[in-house]
């Protein structure tokens, strides 16, 4: 296994591999630009493209013998990818509905996953040079441009109404009633995997998702929520979990800092 120093030292790294793939993707984003739709409907532009190009040249010539599993590459069939014990786990541009509506909220993902979990993850926000990333092992970090790195931490208690971030473009049926469980709320409107970063920073206490994700949309801000001191879980209270099946879908889970509410008593089904 990797130590916590070679963790670390790979998550400067792969900071720097975000930064150079958010430069790519702003060049994009300050022009007009084409948008093609995948085959399940998902928008595609050349910024995904770029930067998963980016992203893949620079963690190759850094780790040659990890694999990377990026949305923009080819899916390995299970066979193979199941014999992975650590590879990296890539979303190039997160948000691509975001970035088409330019509303600044996508981001950069880049995680390492080791034993079916994520130990580092990095999330960057291109429009804001923002850098959120961390480990359950490292802490959990966010740098502003060339700032200070800064340690965040999630909230531990529910102070007034509770803080539940949720996408602006994914609300779905299954939201409302589990709102309705809970005491006084208020709603914190966010794109792409920020989400997971509002709640590692301490600026929402939950952020329940009862829709569809695939695992490269959630690795890299799973480990930042982690490192931070917040908690992503199924609905059945286990960690969430990579590479255990055929498909990359997700299931439902809620990540969350306060420990001081029963954020799964009124959880769906998942059917």
């Amino acid at each position: 296994m990797m130590t916590k120093i070679q963790h670390a030292d790979l998550r400067s790294a792969a900071i720097s591999i975000a930064r150079d793939a958010a430069a790519a993707i702003l060049r994009v984003y300050e022009r007009e630009f084409d948008v093609q739709a995948k085959d399940d409907q998902s928008p595609l532009t050349e910024a995904d493209l770029a930067a998963h190009a980016i992203i893949i040249k620079g963690l190759t010539e850094l780790t040659p013998a990890v694999p990377c599993l990026s949305e923009e590459g080819a899916l390995p069939a299970f066979d193979e990818r199941g014999r992975w014990h650590r590879y990296w786990l890539i979303d190039p541009l997160d948000g691509t509905k975001e970035f088409v509506n330019r509303n600044g909220e996508f981001t950069v993902n880049i995680a390492l996953i080791e034993g079916g979990y994520p130990v580092l993850g990095v999330v960057h926000v291109p429009v804001t040079n923002v850098t959120y990333s961390g480990g359950e092992k490292l802490g959990g970090f966010v740098q502003h441009g060339d700032s200070p790195e800064m340690a965040i931490a999630v909230a531990t208690r529910c102070n007034g109404p509770i803080r539940v971030v949720a996408s602006r473009s994914h609300r779905g049926a299954n939201l409302e009633p589990w709102l309705e469980s809970l005491p006084e709320t208020a709603f914190v409107p966010c794109g792409s995997s920020l989400k997971f970063c509002y709640v590692a920073a301490g600026e929402a206490d939950v952020y329940p998702r009862f829709g569809p994700t695939s695992e490269w949309d959630t690795g890299a801000a799973q480990a930042v929520a982690e490192g931070a001191g917040g908690r992503v879980v199924t609905l059945d209270g286990k960690r969430l979990r990579y590479n255990s099946k055929e498909s990359v879908l997700n299931p439902f889970f809620i990540v969350y800092g306060p420990g001081d509410q029963d954020w799964l008593k009124a959880a769906p089904d998942e059917d």
